[in-house]
């Protein structure tokens, strides 16, 4: 992940948070172990799921500071898996004091893969628990409400590869997917590590986590892969955001991954309700509180539009058609949100 995320002092102070509550859920143990610490204008509790694996896993959920037992009005959830390699601790840094700003709720769980516990790659069974996230958090905060209407998933990279597969089920209605720079072929995405410098281990990793490589288990890297469900996404109904970037490090065949997968959603479905938004920055550097995460989840009504200013941009349909903002060789003055940028993904 981007190095200079560390320069946001509010980010700093989460992360401290965060490891508090962690290691308060090691010296507790157990199955049902909880925590809470609070920082700024969020409060972060935690607390101790059973994977699809039989293993114990953390799941982290941040609220808005006054959130409590005596005072717990329904609120939205999101659900937000994190990248590869990383905990769901780490994801938290990814949004700042935001759910004070909603108020709304986020889920981040460490995860599990079929066989790694950080690179699930959008395995099933890690997709089958994010699914229970809604339920799990209630269980473990009774007094927790959560409006049941209004759960939405919002990832960055392996994370927005599992927000997308979440969206194609059918046992859980979400409100709203948010994807930045996800995976959208598992396949493809093993064959670019070869030659994307930095990504040479990985494929070692997915033949762990997946069992072997596409050439061998084409059905296997399939299921991790968004672009398979297309139909049923693109029916679902559910309003999506997909955010990619040109000049993207890590997941370096954006145009060939989520331009494509977003262009068979629209063959499928030209009336879905899904909006793409193409730009020039690092590898999931608009998913932060200091950047455009605010302007996606305007979009869900998630957060209110005032004071969010987004980068200059041109409408490449005309309005309410996909956009691109202008590159950085050509700057601009960023601009007022609006719910023009949100295109028909607008709640």
């Amino acid at each position: 992940m981007p190095a200079h995320f560390w320069g946001s002092r509010g980010c700093r102070s989460l992360l401290l948070a965060v490891c508090l509550c962690a290691a308060l859920v090691g010296a507790a143990g157990g199955a049902d172990a909880r925590s809470t610490a609070s920082r700024g204008g969020v409060k972060i509790l935690t607390f101790v799921y059973r994977s699809h694996a039989g293993t114990a896993r953390t799941a982290y959920v941040v609220l808005p500071a006054w959130y409590g037992k005596h005072d717990h009005p329904a609120i939205p959830l999101v659900i937000s898996p994190h990248g590869r390699g990383v905990s769901g601790a780490y994801n938290l840094r990814f949004w700042g004091e935001l759910p004070a700003r909603g108020p709304f709720a986020v889920i981040s769980p460490d995860g599990q893969g079929r066989r790694l516990p950080l690179y699930s790659w959008g395995y099933p069974g890690q997709v089958d628990d994010l699914a229970r996230m809604p339920a799990l958090a209630r269980k473990a905060f009774p007094w927790l409400r959560l409006d049941a209407r209004r759960i939405y998933a919002v990832g960055d990279s392996m994370g927005g590869q599992e927000v997308l597969l979440l969206a194609a089920r059918r046992d859980l209605r979400l409100a709203g997917v948010a994807a930045f720079d996800p995976v959208t072929d598992m396949a493809a995405r093993y064959r670019e590590w070869f030659v994307t410098p930095g990504e040479q281990a990985l494929p070692a990793k997915a033949r762990i986590e997946i069992g072997g490589t596409p050439a061998q288990l084409s059905r296997a890297y399939a299921a991790r892969s968004p672009i398979t469900f297309a139909r049923a996404i693109a029916s679902s109904g559910i309003p999506l955001e997909l955010w990619w970037s040109r000049r993207d490090a890590v997941v370096t065949d954006q145009a060939e991954e989520t331009g494509a997968f977003f262009r068979r959603l629209v063959a499928i479905a030209p009336a879905a309700p899904v909006q793409e938004i193409v730009g020039y920055w690092q590898h999931a550097h608009e998913m932060h509180p200091g950047t455009q995460l605010a302007a996606a989840l305007a979009c869900f009504g998630l957060v209110a539009p005032a004071g969010i200013r987004v980068p200059a941009y041109e409408e490449l349909d005309g309005p309410g058609g996909p956009i691109e903002e202008l590159p950085p060789e050509r700057p601009q003055t960023p601009v007022r949100f609006s719910s023009a940028f949100c295109g028909r993904a607008a709640s």
